[in-house]
């Protein structure tokens, strides 16, 4: 028959359940399943938390609750995350994450936008020009889409 394990923790760990807890020291975070560390990350560490209470949850050693009770996080956030983990494993978590780009940018607007800004136009004035919002055009400058000049002190202004 097999011997059962009882749930001795270290001194100063924070307990999940009855069998798992962990404990923070210093710039780490251990896990612990009775008195065994079972995982290990940086405090900064976000992908790895994300990856092991994903993990504890599908393998049955924590409830949802318990998680979100020990950790502060939301429920739904730990959802997202189980269902990363279940879709595509720890990959999931390391991908960039996929943004949609500005559909209304196409290479001629881009052109005709750095024209109105070589021109001497500002970004609010050249977006009431071509009908686009300023941040859509913000956007754009942010993303090395765009140059916009640096302010000159005469306002010549040739006409497009």
């Amino acid at each position: 028959m097999a011997q059962m394990q009882l749930p001795l923790f270290p001194e100063g760990t924070n307990l999940i359940n009855a069998n798992v807890g962990f404990t923070s020291k210093d710039t780490k975070v251990t896990y612990f399943y009775g008195h065994l560390p079972i995982y290990s990350h940086s405090v900064d560490d976000i992908v790895s938390f994300k990856v092991i209470t994903s993990q504890m949850y599908i393998s049955g050693s924590v409830k949802q609750a318990e998680i979100c009770r020990a950790f502060g996080v939301t429920p739904i956030s730990l959802k997202r995350n189980v269902k990363i983990f279940r879709e595509k494993g720890l990959a999931g978590f390391l991908q960039k994450r996929r943004t949609r780009g500005a559909a209304v940018l196409t290479s001629s607007v881009l052109a005709s936008i750095q024209e109105y800004f070589d021109s001497g136009y500002s970004i609010v004035e050249t977006a009431k020009k071509l009908e686009l919002k300023s941040d859509t055009i913000r956007k754009a400058i942010k993303a090395g889409k765009l140059h916009f000049p640096e302010k000159k002190t005469n306002n010549h202004r040739s006409a497009l």
